[in-house]
């Protein structure tokens, strides 16, 4: 991972820091400032790429070349760069669990050149993944029992990011993806039907169902909408009849009144004998449009959601911060209007019956009776405790969020007025937090 993946002031505080022999371990927290309107909670996610972005961060020839050429580093600074690898600590929120505001995601320790380095990428990843994790838990608790399939690699800000967004909504419990690649690298199940463009192509929708189940007759999804719905309903019977398909199989809404539509559908499809056939809609959907449906009682059994999820279209990024609390035996803080922070390695404390909020404390202060701790080691000098395959990681990340919906209370799950629970700060924490501000302000007063 390239070294140069950072903003340019990481790069020149940490030139400074080794010019001057700064080698302290320092610890950095990552958390959220506050939670975006209509966001009753968070879903961790993107740990597993930051933690590879850890153990691949270097500086190679080209990008030590480019330093020097461009950025104005000296020699002495190029190698001191040049030996830069990441061997620090991690503590982190693991994947697919619960988090509100002001509760650390993640916190690194390490030199304090190396933690200061890695901040943009951490944040990035951290940031990234959270977002839309947290955008696809919602659609999740809209659609009740409908299955959700993600649609909007197409959409998504990069080739990488439609990746990220496949694995971020299947941990919140989307069950398939449009993305190939992406469903390959997570072990996701790969999910497409039709285009209209395809439709279009034939002379009509039933040589172009025909020619579809023909070739694919695995699980056929016939996309009616492109004339006229009703009428692309019946063609689907026509062709379903004529080959004798009888496994899973299914017609997709993407456009019109999806909840008329699925009804008419329905209706078409039972007077058909085909009870077994799914309607699957798609087009423009959120959390909000799905709840809309389900209220309306739309017979719809599965949802393709795109864009609105892909880019989080109403919350497209979170007030995150990756902040310094400790630099070798000594606790900081900021006292910012509107930014400060809390000084030390944090730990959260949760009640896992949920009747008590969390409470936000120091690392090493003992569990209060009745909680657990949530923060785990997952690093330790420049290497992840465990090393779990992509595949395994998503489904352990997607069995936590189960459970953790399972724990949410029910005002924090709400998508209207949603009430997050708010973590409150320990005693000792309270109290180490006024002996670090008191001597801030006593030092900035000479």
């Amino acid at each position: 991972m390239s070294g140069l993946r950072t903003d340019l002031y990481e790069l020149r505080m940490a030139g400074s820091y080794l010019r001057r022999g700064m080698t302290e371990q320092a610890t950095f927290s990552l958390f959220v400032r506050r939670l975006p309107p209509r966001r009753g909670f968070l879903v961790a996610a993107g740990l597993a790429e930051a933690l590879t972005f850890l153990e691949q961060f270097a500086f190679d020839a080209d990008d030590l070349s480019y330093l020097r050429d461009v950025g104005g580093f000296d020699p002495s600074a190029l190698t001191a760069l040049s030996a830069i690898r990441f061997t620090g600590d991690v503590w982190a929120v693991p994947e697919g669990r619960v988090v509100f505001a002001d509760e650390p995601l993640l916190e690194v320790t390490a030199p304090i050149a190396e933690a200061q380095l890695v901040e943009t990428g951490v944040l990035n990843l951290i940031t990234f993944h959270t977002t839309i994790a947290s955008k696809a838990a919602r659609c999740r608790i809209a659609a009740g029992d409908a299955q959700l399939i993600d649609f909007a690699f197409r959409r998504t800000h990069g080739l990488e990011a439609g990746a990220g967004v496949a694995r971020a909504s299947a941990i919140a419990g989307f069950a398939a993806t449009s993305d190939v690649e992406a469903a390959h690298r997570y072990g996701l199940v790969p999910s497409g039907t039709m285009a209209h463009s395809y439709v279009e192509a034939f002379p009509d929708e039933r040589s172009a169902f025909r020619a579809f189940a023909t070739d694919f007759p695995v699980d056929p999804i016939f996309l009616v909408d492109t004339y006229d719905t009703p009428a692309g309903v019946w063609a689907a019977v026509d062709v379903i009849r004529e080959l004798g398909l009888t496994g899973p199989l299914g017609v997709r809404l993407d456009s019109g009144d999806l909840a008329a539509l699925a009804r008419q559908t329905r209706a078409i499809l039972d007077e058909a004998g085909l009870p077994q056939a799914r309607i699957v809609a798609s087009g423009s959907l959120d959390e909000n449009v799905i709840a809309g449906l389900v209220e309306a009682g739309a017979p719809i059994d599965g949802y393709g959601v795109g864009t609105k999820m892909g880019v989080a279209y109403d919350a497209p990024s979170l007030d995150s911060a990756y902040k310094l609390v400790c630099i070798g035996d000594r606790p900081v803080l900021k006292l910012s209007p509107g930014k400060a922070t809390l000084p030390a390695p944090k730990q959260v404390f949760r009640d896992p019956a949920g009747v008590a909020g969390d409470v936000v404390g120091l690392r090493d202060e003992p569990v209060p009776a009745g909680r657990e701790s949530l923060l785990v080691q997952v690093m330790r000098d420049g290497r992840r405790l465990d090393p779990a395959d992509p595949v395994e990681a998503v489904r352990a990340a997607r069995r936590r969020f189960d459970a953790e919906l399972s724990w949410l209370p029910e005002s924090a799950r709400r998508l209207t007025e949603p009430e997050p629970l708010t973590a409150t700060v320990s005693p000792a924490l309270v109290a180490l937090h006024g002996q670090v501000a008191a001597r801030a302000g006593r030092d900035g007063g000479n």
